[in-house]
């Protein structure tokens, strides 16, 4: 008993060493890793409720991506969560699998139950408990001391159950700082490997949240064994800015979501977060894994299985991204897309530039349809027919077949 007593110890002690190894590689490799959340906290938006097959849809193709982890389910919330997790186990092998738990035994057991079969380093739980004032004496009913011996207690029970542990206090944001440290303190010594900073009701700015960051840095004595992610909510619009703003100050993993969906405004979302780190390298000097050609038809994968649909307005993968009806940016677009684009739809997998024909529309984008359809037009048959679309009522569509019509009116 006594011997299998030490083998064990000795075999913890390596597992710690190889974790914090891990842990630390990570760390001064300076990549950005991403956690997706689409297929929870998106899933917790209203109306945009995923059946498991369309989850396992969805995690194939984040997989594709080239997400580092995975947020698959709240398993202890639902069946249908639980057979989702399920269904993944074994089939999408390259991201980690999480499951979240409240800080309840139960919760990690069902995890536990859930995720059985993938490997060790291939699945983990994410434990979050209310730490500000709000949460504790209106939510809770609970002490600063009684919250702390929670955290200890239940981020200890996982550990013995996973090798990947993550603890985020909700409602950080309005969290005591002095207090908000003390807690990821406890969680880290219990055995969290990563640490969790959620501005749960996206009030933050980019100042406020790197200062965030800073404080946590400095606070947190045992930083160095876990890493820090952050997940920010958009009631403000800034959870975009807020995350680049914590990734410029050294966040380790940002939890995002694909079309930026979830309670309430949404979360950062996610293609808007790697554009940013791509267009900007020279700002952030942050390496990625993603795969930003994958990008824009994950957003349309992820609105057709959420029935969410995208603003026309959308970066990346809304529908104007790459259209235009102004006669000077088509003009400039023909001559050069980047004259008028940040990027190139390739870039992110989109599709063809667009140049709508419209009151706005100029010439050379009447000619350019036309030479596109095989219809010959001089200057004057162009200038003609834009005057055509020009005078057209609202709403109408200038398409091939109208298109078509306006010539032969003309001729």
């Amino acid at each position: 008993m006594a011997q299998n007593r030490a083998i064990q110890k000795i075999s913890d002690q390596i597992a710690a060493r190889v974790r914090h190894a891990i842990i630390s590689h990570h760390k001064r490799s300076g990549t950005v890793l991403f956690s997706d959340t689409t297929l929870r906290d998106g899933e917790q938006m209203p109306g945009a409720t995923l059946e498991p097959h369309e989850k396992l849809r969805i995690a194939r193709a984040l997989e594709e991506t080239g997400i580092h982890s995975l947020d698959a389910g709240f398993p202890a919330s639902s069946a249908a969560d639980f057979e989702a997790i399920r269904m993944m186990v074994g089939v999408i092998k390259k991201p980690v699998l999480t499951a979240l738990c409240r800080t309840v035994r139960s919760d990690i057991d069902i995890a536990a139950e859930a995720l059985d079969g993938n490997p060790l380093h291939k699945k983990g739980v994410s434990l979050f408990c209310g730490t500000s004032p709000l949460h504790r004496i209106h939510k809770l009913n609970r002490s600063r001391s009684e919250i702390l011996s929670i955290i200890s207690r239940t981020v200890g029970y996982a550990a013995d159950k996973f090798r990947i542990v993550a603890f985020s206090p909700e409602d950080a944001s309005r969290t005591e700082v002095d207090y908000l440290c003390q807690c990821y303190k406890e969680a880290i010594d219990a055995g969290a490997t990563t640490v969790g900073f959620p501005d749960t009701v996206g009030l933050l700015t980019p100042r406020k949240a790197a200062d965030f960051i800073k404080a946590i840095q400095d606070g947190v004595p045992n930083l160095d064994r876990a890493l820090l992610a952050v997940h920010f909510h958009n009631d403000l619009g800034l959870a975009v800015a807020n995350t680049l703003a914590c990734i410029e100050e050294g966040a380790n993993v940002v939890q995002c979501t694909v079309n930026g969906i979830g309670e309430r405004a949404g979360n950062a979302s996610l293609e808007e977060v790697v554009m940013a780190l791509a267009m900007h390298g020279d700002q952030y000097r942050r390496k990625f894994r993603i795969d930003t050609t994958k990008l824009a038809p994950l957003c349309q994968l992820v609105a057709q299985l959420t029935g969410v649909m995208i603003s026309r307005m959308k970066p990346i993968g809304g529908a104007n991204i790459f259209a235009t009806e102004a006669g000077i940016h088509q003009d400039g677009l023909l001559k050069n897309p980047d004259t008028y684009l940040p990027f190139r739809p390739e870039v992110v997998g989109g599709g063809e530039l667009q140049l709508v024909l419209g009151r706005h529309c100029g010439r050379k984008a009447v000619a350019h349809r036309l030479a596109e359809l095989a219809i010959t037009a001089d200057d004057q048959d162009v200038l003609a027919i834009m005057e055509q679309i020009k005078q057209q009522p609202k709403g109408v569509i200038i398409d091939d077949h109208k298109l078509r019509q306006l010539v032969a009116q003309i001729r």
